[in-house]
């Protein structure tokens, strides 16, 4: 399930946040972790299976109604067992009327994702 990014998970999401190939420099990813806690218009949110965070996935509200996922990434030992198809899923899910699409790094996936969706 996903849930909010609260501060003390702060160690955890940066960790998840450096799979990510624009987020390896340490002062970038601070940055980055900063500002999803800091801007009301950046979200962040941890895929929690049992009491295992796995994945994170990040949005920025462009404008009224839309929405960008910025960051999207699962733990490598769970990648390929659908967990990023699942945070895009309820992502979507927990924002109903509003448009949500990928930016340059997450498009691609994203897209994939919303396919699935159009053919189940």
């Amino acid at each position: 399930m996903l849930i909010r990014f609260k501060k003390n998970y702060e160690k955890i999401a940066m960790g998840l946040l450096s799979f990510m190939p624009t987020e390896k420099d340490l002062k970038k990813l601070q940055a980055t972790v900063k500002e999803y806690d800091a801007n009301e218009n950046w979200q962040l949110y941890l895929w929690k299976e049992d009491d295992d965070v796995l994945g994170i996935i990040g949005t920025t509200k462009k404008e009224d109604g839309v929405i960008h996922i910025q960051h999207i990434c699962v733990t490598p030992s769970h990648r390929h067992a659908g967990i990023g198809r699942k945070m895009v899923h309820e992502l979507r899910a927990m924002m109903p009327g509003v448009t949500v699409c990928g930016n340059e790094q997450t498009a691609s996936f994203y897209e994939k994702c919303k396919a699935d969706t159009i053919s189940l």
